[in-house]
């Protein structure tokens, strides 16, 4: 693959935008978790609950996914990518100005997560402008964005200490309004978006398997990368009793991992196959995760979450080179579910990490339960992969060819 064709593919104003408008987006879905010690400290809450308000906007991203989906293949990426920046600053704005208890936490969470549905607008944007043989790469740098969770670890815990956790709803609303007007000035719809699909089109996707394949895939990946990105600051304090800004500083450096690695999950699996890039990553995150059940010393442990991030978000990489080929015309709502099984996927493993610390005493448990799903994810792929690489899989590319690519239409595949 040429990097000078990849430019000359696409739309780069376009891929761009996307990129930002990912990052900025997940930057204000995590900042609970980021601000989970400052906020627990003042409320006196239990792991669990502390657990819970971090996993909420997740939950609520997965929610709005499904709903921007939907309008991201009416009336394309652009505006609704619009719209839900300029909706997110109402979230924020209450949380700066507003907020005075744990149960008015919990009423703006949900709403934080329209930022978490950007999902479903930006990876169909960068999508629709590439062909076939770069959407890896193409989906792995818009998805990148995810960085904004690094950003959101890092500074937050600053700016806490400085001016109070509140201020950090207020300071945020300038990059997320920012990135609101360049989205609208700079992004474009690309020329070749489908036609909208109708109910009866959405209801034979929903009867599709690969469809639900893809939601348990992305679960895994997805779901553990940002179920940590928002617990790992609460982790690190609790377990290890670190400072609360070493403690957004170590979770930057392994979220970091996640959001470096994605791209690179997307071009590796451009050239040797997302399938295969599944089976080898989700091995090493179930060996990984069974290490931080044994909860090692604070250097194994920072190593391996530093790892077990770099395999997830290249497995979200991976898991989104394969999503284009099979479903393109319906790349909208298809990420739209697919984002939201991710979603549940990263609201469950802190809430299940704090329950397990009030029940139990030990977060050892939750991080063998999701070892425990790692392992089911492999056992889904050998099922279903001599299918798949028979039908429309690309089981390799090269820089010099690209594979076969999938059908252009979901409604004409023949399950």
């Amino acid at each position: 693959m040429r990097l000078k064709e990849f430019s000359k593919a696409g739309h780069t104003p376009s891929l761009v935008s996307a990129f930002l408008h990912f990052d900025v987006s997940f930057m204000v879905w995590v900042i609970l978790g980021s601000l989970g010690v400052y906020i627990a400290q003042d409320y006196h809450l239990s792991a669990a609950e502390k657990a819970f308000m971090a996993a909420v906007p997740t939950l609520g991203g997965s929610f709005f996914r499904i709903i921007l989906g939907l309008l991201t293949d009416r009336f394309g990426p652009r505006r609704v990518g619009t719209f839900s920046m300029f909706f997110v600053l109402f979230p924020l704005l209450m949380g700066w100005l507003f907020v005075n208890s744990y149960s008015s936490i919990l009423l703006i969470a949900p709403l934080l997560g329209v930022a978490g549905a950007s999902f479903a607008v930006a990876l169909p944007m960068a999508s629709r402008w590439y062909p076939p043989e770069y959407q890896g790469l193409a989906m792995g740098i818009a998805g990148a964005g995810n960085s904004g969770t690094v950003l959101a670890n890092l500074f937050a815990p600053r700016i806490a200490e400085m001016w109070g956790w509140h201020a950090v709803f207020g300071l945020i609303m300038i990059p997320v309004l920012l990135v609101a007007l360049a989205f609208a000035f700079l992004a474009k719809d690309a020329p070749n978006r489908p036609p909208a699909p109708t109910l009866k089109d959405y209801a034979r996707l929903l009867g599709k398997g690969d469809l639900w394949a893809f939601c348990l895939l992305y679960s895994v990946t997805f779901g553990g990368f940002v179920g940590l990105s928002t617990f790992l600051p609460i982790f690190f304090f609790d377990q290890y009793r670190l400072g609360k800004v070493d403690a957004g500083n170590f979770a930057a450096l392994c979220v970091f991992a996640g959001s470096l690695f994605r791209p690179i999950g997307g071009y590796l699996s451009d050239r040797l196959g997302g399938i295969k890039m599944l089976l080898a990553l989700y091995s090493l995150i179930a060996v990984l995760f069974l290490v931080m059940s044994s909860l090692p010393a604070f250097a194994v442990a920072t190593l391996a979450l530093f790892i077990v991030m770099a395999s997830l978000g290249m497995g979200n990489g991976a898991v989104f080179q394969l999503v284009p080929q099979r479903f393109r015309a319906e790349i909208g709502i298809v990420t739209g579910l697919v984002g939201a099984a991710g979603g549940l996927g990263g609201f469950f493993l802190p809430t299940v990490l704090g329950f397990f610390k009030d029940a139990l005493g030990t977060y050892a448990v939750g991080f063998g339960a999701f070892a425990l799903l790692a392992l089911v994810a492999i056992g889904l792929l050998l099922l279903v992969r001599g299918k798949w690489l028979s039908g429309w899989a690309a089981p390799h590319q090269t820089l010099e060819k690209s594979a076969p690519v999938a059908p252009t239409m979901v409604a004409d595949f023949a399950e």
